[in-house]
């Protein structure tokens, strides 16, 4: 039930960002009177009490992160959504954005950024999550940044994303990253938050000792079943 989410709230200087932790990579950001869905997906939680989007984010096309069925009971008449190439060729509508690409939408900063796989592929030896094709998402509220990193690896792109707030940083393999990546990854990136999701059945608790010495990164557990 929507009741048990767990939530958060972050200050900015614009006001409170609220984040509702749904499920897997499922998350609700709601900022400024407005209500931010990120690869909202029926199968991570319960969406029947949850309100209507004006944005939806899309991180790639597979069944884990876009669900259309979902995404068209959330949306409205002004519901905008961004989302990937893929993503579009499968639903018809959308701003498109490419990694590197951005977009102001609702007054909210949007930077594609890239998300892929290095070492982990499918036995037919394509990569679970090839280069291009997937997005992570920086999203800017008042003067916080906030990295969604979708499905991604300890990527070097990570190094040249900037100041970042808070990160999203996926952990289960093979499909993204090893504990001991996610660590490496938060090395690069350095956010003031960490929150491991996307994490499947990998045991959350194996990031603190990883980070235990890293002076401003704080590790913050969720329950995202």
């Amino acid at each position: 039930m929507s009741a048990a989410f767990e939530k958060d709230i972050l200050p900015t200087e614009a006001g409170d960002l609220q984040v509702t932790f749904i499920g897997h990579a499922s998350l609700l950001f709601e900022f400024g009177g407005k209500v931010i869905y990120s690869d909202p997906v029926g199968a991570s939680g319960d969406f029947s009490k949850l309100p209507k989007a004006d944005l939806i984010l899309a991180a790639h096309e597979h069944g884990d992160h876009f669900d259309p069925q979902l995404i068209s009971q959330l949306s409205t008449a002004m519901t905008k959504l961004v989302l990937t190439p893929l993503c579009f060729a499968k639903i018809g509508r959308g701003i498109v954005l490419k990694n590197g690409e951005s977009a102001t939408v609702d007054g909210i900063r949007i930077e594609a950024v890239a998300a892929y796989n290095i070492l982990h592929k499918r036995d037919t030896g394509v990569h679970f999550h090839p280069k291009g094709d997937g997005n992570g998402y920086i999203l800017t509220f008042g003067e916080k940044r906030v990295y969604i990193a979708g499905d991604t690896e300890n990527i070097p792109e990570m190094k040249g994303l900037g100041a970042i707030d808070v990160a999203f940083l996926p952990m289960n393999l093979p499909y993204t990253m090893s504990p001991e990546m996610v660590a490496a990854a938060a090395r690069m990136v350095k956010p003031g938050i960490l929150y491991p999701y996307h994490t499947t059945d990998t045991d959350t608790s194996q990031l603190l000792p990883l980070l235990k010495d890293e002076k401003g990164i704080e590790v913050r557990i969720r329950r995202m079943p």
